[in-house]
């Protein structure tokens, strides 16, 4: 499969996850948090979905689009294992995480530090959408939509 196609299954996923999430999932009261705003493609796709909620990003540096990040506290610029520890018990309904590189290696040391990380910044009951598997004891995995491949894309609980 070429790099493009691959490309297109993922966003496709993406987007098929954060639909379903608004349209058929129920989610306790919180922000939404984005874990890696990158240019603002989805972060401007949470603020159609979630629009009563507060959202709240974080990325290393700011490269999203005018528009497409939010503006004064709710942007948080760092090192995401290190400057979303802030958020952790301050019990968000939705966690979105797309930070994996594609490479092995590196997403094996996010991954040391990310399902830890996203089940403390959950509500119980919150939902965490993610481009890496999230093993940890307190997310559940959910049933994925038809029309998402589980191999681009995840969808987890976390634990009443």
């Amino acid at each position: 499969m070429s790099r493009l196609q691959a490309m297109i299954y993922r966003v496709t996923a993406q987007r098929d996850l954060l639909d379903h999430i608004a349209d058929h999932l129920t989610l306790p009261e919180g922000p939404v948090l984005e874990l890696g705003l990158g240019n603002g493609r989805t972060f401007s796709h949470l603020q159609t979905r979630f629009a009563d909620r507060r959202l709240i990003a974080f990325d290393r540096t700011l490269g999203a689009h005018q528009g497409s990040h939010p503006d004064g506290d709710d942007l948080i610029l760092g090192e995401i294992s290190v400057t979303a520890e802030q958020f952790v018990g301050k019990n968000a309904a939705l966690v979105h995480a797309d930070i994996g590189k594609g490479y092995a290696d590196k997403d094996a040391i996010t991954l040391k530090w990310l399902p830890q990380l996203v089940a403390g910044l959950l509500a119980p009951g919150g939902i965490a959408v993610s481009g890496l598997p999230l093993v940890h004891a307190d997310l559940q995995p959910l049933l994925m939509p038809a029309s998402v491949d589980n191999a681009y894309y995840f969808l987890y609980r976390r634990a009443v």
